[in-house]
């Protein structure tokens, strides 16, 4: 043991290490699934005794560096490793369905993993993204021997805020299953399977559309027919139901079920499972005796980008990194698996990064990136106690006050055409860098970097994007959680979409010419969906109704000269599926049509944006227009 900069034990390395590859775990149904194993060694030979044990089952070939890395970097600190290829993965057997069969699996690998000789019977799990969800998972059936979590990047319901959102389709989940199948067994074992496939994947952008280009047995696909039919159901399969019930992706119905063990549940603004975190955090949270964490940072999708200070063309600071991710791990497994010392009882359960400000150490090279700063926080709870809420007006002259509007004003109207979606410059995305690259962005037309861009005019200068702003600040305005827009809206078709984007815009300054108009969070609601996911309303043309489109949670302090702005409109594109406006099955459409689009912002429909504002924070907010 050693003591770390806070004064606590924790483990230093002890040890070396040696693998055991290859080794056959059991499911209940007789397939068998492959993993290594790494123990401490001394002198080339493992130690025999009984360690804490750390299980990561992963779809991305525990065969690579990365595993083998961390593998031994933990077993060389005192613990037994256990790196899993998930079922139909790598050198597992069995059909690779994504995430229907890891509760099960799950549960039994941990059971397997406490049996063996080498284990003291104390299992903890890691992982991030897929092996984060895999993570709560298995953790809902309650395994006897779990002990402690670290959920990366994990998600509470994918219907709700991941594959799905609003009711629309995530497409990078389509370019993940072409992805993923350049690396499946079937490819590797057939070479020109696998060049097929590589050609397909060099065409995704095409297959993204518009209009989307995908159906069963026209793509490439059709040649691994478990992963095309997985990208069919995730297209055509919007309400809720047994499907979207099951473990793997509806972890919120099981919250009560779940395991009651420590968990770390690790996320980021510009990553896509920020609410899926603060969901089960917060829940467990009142339903479990366990310490619940939550760790949210301005991170992009993947645990790399934990230990980076940028976001897209963002800049936040030398503090924003973590320094090692292993090393917040390897803490709380210290202090939940082997009872060492680490003071975790001592820090607040919310520890999160505020953007924004121009605070902080700025590195010397901005290498091209906007300076944003930002600080970290911490809190109780989540969202912290002390933020209350703000609301502000959509206001007929563009503007966004914390007046509602008085009296008649004429609604905006605008047409949505499927043909010509508003391209997607950035977000809370994962898993599609080279398609869909996440972070944030100045949002202007960037041709020949993000997909569907044909100029370099700002997106909102397109007549189907509506702009709602405040008054310059006078003052930081610092926000902190969840959004939502309560939008009051009309359509002629009977079905569409409404979008809405947050964004910091930035003052024409020396370091940034022109202004810069920075993405925060968005979301989208399908119209058919605006009465809850258990069944399909289709609109009444012309009727208002009301769509509340929940925006993924964020932290930014807006710094003086910086405004607040909101941009609606019907698409945002490839990043979820153009609505076709026909009403017809997701799916299935064959015919596009042109959507008139109202916005109302009157008395009558007060549509607004809801914030969350730090109470300490010195706010003002101007009442000036746009």
């Amino acid at each position: 043991m050693t003591e770390t900069a806070a004064g606590v034990a924790g483990s230093a390395r002890a040890y070396d290490s040696v693998a055991a590859p290859n080794v056959r775990i059991p499911m209940r149904d007789g397939v068998e699934l492959a993993a290594d194993v790494y123990l401490p060694a001394l002198d080339g030979r493992a130690v025999e005794g009984r360690f804490p044990a750390l299980l990561e089952r992963t779809p991305y070939l525990k065969d690579s560096v990365r595993f083998a890395r961390r593998g031994h970097w933990y077993a060389r600190r005192g613990y037994a490793v256990v790196m899993n290829d998930v079922r139909g993965r790598g050198r597992s057997d069995g059909v690779w369905y994504p995430f229907a069969r890891e509760a099960p699996d799950g549960y039994d690998a941990v059971e397997w993993t406490a049996a063996q000789p080498w284990s003291n019977g104390r299992v903890g799990t890691m992982g991030s993204s897929y092996a984060g969800s895999d993570q709560s998972a298995l953790a809902t059936l309650n395994p006897p021997h779990l002990c402690a979590q670290v959920v990366g990047q994990g998600t509470s319901n994918y219907l709700v805020s991941s594959m799905r959102q609003g009711g629309a389709l995530e497409q990078r989940f389509i370019r993940y299953a072409f992805w993923m199948a350049l690396t499946s067994r079937e490819a590797r074992e057939d070479r020109d399977l696998e060049a097929v496939l590589r050609d397909e994947y060099a065409r995704i952008g095409s297959i993204l559309g518009p209009p989307l280009r995908f159906r069963p047995g026209r793509t490439a696909l059709r040649l691994l027919p478990g992963y095309e039919q997985w990208v069919w159901d995730i297209l055509t399969r919007g309400s809720q139901g047994e499907y979207w019930s099951q473990r793997g992706y509806r972890i919120d119905a099981y919250w009560a079920e779940h395991a009651d063990v420590p968990v770390l549940f690790q996320s980021g603004w510009y990553d896509t499972y920020p609410r899926g975190a603060a969901a089960n955090f917060t829940a467990l949270r009142r339903l479990k005796s366990s310490p619940m964490t939550l760790l949210l940072g301005h991170w992009r999708h993947g645990e790399t980008t934990a230990e980076e200070s940028s976001a897209g063309d963002l800049e936040l600071g030398l503090e924003a990194a973590l320094p090692s991710y292993d090393d917040l791990r390897l803490r709380f497994f210290d202090q939940h698996l082997k009872g060492l010392a680490a003071g975790l009882e001592r820090e607040p359960a919310v520890r999160y990064f505020v953007m924004g400000g121009q605070r902080g150490r700025r590195p010397g090279d901005l290498e091209g990136r906007v300076w944003h700063g930002g600080r970290w926080a911490q809190a109780d709870a989540w969202p912290p106690p002390d933020a209350v809420p703000v609301t502000l007006y959509l206001h007929a002259d563009g503007s966004l006050r914390e007046r509602p509007p008085a009296g008649a004003a004429q609604p905006t109207r605008y047409t949505y055409d499927p043909r010509d979606p508003v391209p997607t410059a950035g977000g809370s995305i994962s898993a599609a860098e080279d398609v869909l690259p996440s972070g944030g962005f100045d949002q202007r037309g960037q041709p020949g970097r993000f997909l569907g861009h044909r100029d370099t005019l700002p997106l909102a200068s397109r007549p189907d994007v509506l702009s709602f702003e405040t008054a310059p600040f006078s003052e930081p305005f610092e926000i902190v959680g969840p959004v939502e827009v309560a939008l009051h809206a009309a359509s002629s078709a009977v079905d569409t979409d409404f979008t809405a984007k947050l964004l910091d815009v930035f003052p024409h300054t020396a370091e940034t010419p022109g202004g810069f108009e920075l993405n925060l969070a968005d979301s989208i609601l399908r119209a058919r969906y605006r009465q809850g996911f258990e069944r399909e309303v289709l609109l009444e043309p012309g009727q208002v109704s009301q769509f509340r489109i929940v925006l993924y949670p964020t932290a930014n302090r807006f710094a003086p000269g910086h405004r607040l702005r909101v941009d609606v409109s019907s698409s945002n594109y490839p990043r979820f599926d153009a609505n076709p406006n026909t009403g017809e099955p997701l799916g299935a459409a064959r015919r596009l049509e042109v959507a008139q689009q109202t916005v109302y912002h009157d008395a009558e429909h007060p549509s607004c944006v809801t914030v969350l504002v730090r109470a300490a924070a010195a706010l003002g907010r101007g009442e000036g227009g746009a």
